[in-house]
């Protein structure tokens, strides 16, 4: 059982039917609550799923993947039915890169567009923010990008579909010492104001020590941080043998850009959130070679997987990256998660306060073939997965395209 968390009183203002109707079939964006009206009664009626994502921000370049993949949900899914007849209709509000920007776009969500669940934040900052909101609304949340220790045991009404950092972040340091067996020396860099970050260093730290190597120093800066020069010259000057970043695809890679061209030529490690080929416009041929440890291989076999992999290249020209495939299993888990619901209670008869609780409950229960693999949830809604990977950053020579090129 879940920690329940009481702060104040509950947002949930509503408890009209769930089922509402909008007139477009585009996902609706808005970047503040005056930017989005009411569902009215048309005749066609969808079910509301909310994506609060960045799509500003140094944090865009993480977000907009994650709605990318929640559209070709969108569409994948109610293009074989939806809901037992019903679509679902996606809701996008922008949280920005910080927490003030994630409160408000899961208040939009849940007290003017009266969602069924959300999809989101982009940060595992924003979602200790954020998420108690929705805990208290008792609206479930699945986090498709969380990976910070504790965020399942925010609340009752809060799962992931994102490994956490504890899991995940070990396979690179492993993969390194068999690419290069004589490493011994390592220096960390990690963003000091960004949790998920703090709590990924800790656990880099750990395996570096846990595999006997020599920590020879850790680096600190911010994800706004733009020059590295001092940081990067402490820690070479100690001639580390890897180097380990905890930081975003933007800090991440002006920093791994640095490291280069301050003459660094051992391998590099990546965290999660350097896990996007949004890196590769930013570090361009100095990516070469960096090392992150992921959740999602395009190259899993499973029927969902190989829809969603040709729907994204034809879409993007690229492979999908990992933050898409999650976010297109957290909108699966809803919709295989109402499907059934449904069969059990017909939907249009509950209110939403009832709908939100019911399918809380229900997404639990499930087990779901998605792209990145059969998942399942704990009762405190942690996710349990089994297929984890590690790739490097393969750029051509012009720096123009990049890719992620998965170890054996």
């Amino acid at each position: 059982m879940k920690r329940f968390i009481l702060l104040g009183t509950s947002l949930l203002a509503s408890s009209s039917l769930l089922i509402t109707a909008c007139g477009q079939n585009t996902p609706t964006v808005s970047n503040s609550p005056e930017a989005t009206t009411q569902p009215t009664e048309t005749s066609r009626k969808e079910i509301p799923i909310g994506i609060a994502l960045a799509q500003t921000s140094n944090v865009a370049l993480l977000g907009q993947e994650g709605v990318a993949g929640s559209k070709i949900a969108e569409k994948y899914f109610n293009d074989k039915g939806g809901i037992n007849g019903t679509p679902i209709k996606l809701v996008v509000q922008d949280t920005g890169g910080d927490e003030a920007g994630a409160i408000n776009a899961f208040q939009t969500l849940i007290t003017q567009n009266k969602v069924a669940g959300i999809v989101g934040p982009t940060l595992s900052q924003q979602a200790f923010s954020a998420d108690p909101i929705a805990e208290r609304a008792k609206v479930p949340v699945i986090a498709a990008s969380n990976t910070a220790k504790g965020i399942p045991e925010i609340g009752d009404y809060i799962a992931r579909v994102s490994s956490p950092v504890t899991v995940v972040a070990p396979n690179s340091v492993k993969a390194a010492l068999k690419i290069n067996p004589k490493i011994k020396k390592v220096a960390v860099f990690f963003a000091q104001n960004d949790a998920f970050n703090k709590s990924e260093t800790e656990v880099f730290q750990k395996t570096v020590k846990d595999q006997g190597l020599d920590l020879v120093t850790v680096q600190k800066f911010q994800t706004t941080d733009t020059d590295f020069q001092t940081q990067a010259t402490s820690a070479l000057n100690l001639k580390p043998d890897l180097i380990i970043i905890s930081g975003l695809a933007s800090d991440g890679g002006n920093l791994v850009r640095q490291l280069r061209e301050l003459g660094y030529k051992g391998l590099i490690i990546g965290g999660n959130g350097l896990n996007s080929s949004n890196i590769f416009a930013v570090c361009k041929t100095q990516c070469n070679g960096v090392l992150v440890a992921q959740a999602y291989s395009p190259d899993h076999k499973n029927a969902v997987n190989e829809a969603f992999r040709e729907t994204y290249l034809n879409q993007y020209k690229k492979q999908p990256p990992q933050f898409s495939a999650q976010a297109f299993a957290a909108v699966q888990v809803y919709v295989e998660a109402l499907q059934a619901l449904d069969k059990k209670t017909p939907i249009k008869n509950l209110s939403l306060e009832q709908l939100r609780t019911d399918l809380n409950k229900q997404l639990l229960t499930g087990t779901y073939d998605t792209p990145i693999g059969l998942i399942s949830f704990s009762p405190t809604g942690e996710v349990n997965q089994k297929d984890f990977y590690v790739a490097e950053m393969k750029v051509d020579k012009d720096g123009n395209n990049g890719q992620f090129v998965y170890l054996k």
